[in-house]
């Protein structure tokens, strides 16, 4: 049962370029730690000056229900926010592998940059399945999908190609719906409470859905993962009626 728990706002960091550069933290499973929380208002990106909520700010607490961070924003309904897309998590790993690629964006590709709402010690897209169940904090969050990356994150790192390059690398961080309402702080402890579907990662979902030779079998298998956002079941239910 979700708890009501009293609106205390958020404490605001001051984001420093360099504070979160740092992506050799220690990978141990039974030691998962919030790294990184980040919470966004509307502001203006890119030579349109479009309004984004992609722009998140590191918070040191925060308070979360089943839409997710209490006063953090999406602007795009769409595609970002909602009850299965409360949260949004990115992974170390995802960040330097965009290094990697673009050794020059090590002062902007920080944590947070990416417009997630959470980051970990020691979880990643391939270490992460569809249907997870995670005690994080006070809260207890499911993974219901990928976050399928957009525009957004090449006009605000002002970096052509990152979308394909965290498609093909499939390094696109996940969503999460809240099933336990109450706080999150820096250096709670994450748990795996339960994985419903052994050998769905994010990674091999991503891979498989932007395969076009991915067998209609696959597609259904995907589409009956336990946890997985109904509008994902949806998506690969009409691929399969189109082959």
């Amino acid at each position: 049962m979700s708890r009501r728990l009293p609106h205390k706002g958020l404490k605001l960091q001051k984001r420093n370029a360099n504070e979160y550069n740092g992506f050799s933290d220690n990978d141990n499973e039974s030691d998962m730690k919030v790294l990184g929380l980040f919470a966004g208002v509307t502001r203006p990106i890119g030579p349109k000056h479009a309004p984004s909520g992609i722009d998140k700010r590191p918070v040191k607490r925060a308070e979360v229900n089943h839409l997710g961070i209490v006063g953090d924003v999406q602007v795009d309904k769409r595609y970002h926010g909602g009850p299965e897309r409360a949260l949004h998590q990115y992974s170390l790993h995802g960040y330097e592998t965009i290094i990697k690629r673009h050794p020059l964006m090590h002062r902007t590709v920080v944590m947070g940059s990416i417009g997630e709402n959470l980051a970990s010690t020691d979880m990643h897209d391939k270490n992460v399945n569809i249907g997870d169940i995670y005690r994080v904090g006070e809260i207890t969050v499911q993974v219901t999908s990928p976050r399928i990356p957009c525009w957004k994150i090449e006009e605000k790192l002002n970096q052509k190609g990152l979308v394909e390059l965290i498609k093909n690398q499939q390094i696109t961080g996940w969503y999460y719906r809240v099933l336990e309402n109450g706080v999150i702080t820096l250096g709670d402890s994450i748990t795996l409470v339960e994985r419903p579907n052994a050998t769905l990662s994010v990674a091999s979902f991503v891979q498989q859905h932007f395969d076009q030779n991915t067998s209609a079998d696959s597609l259904r298998q995907m589409s009956n993962a336990i946890g997985l956002d109904s509008e994902w079941q949806q998506k690969l239910l009409r691929r399969i009626d189109n082959q």
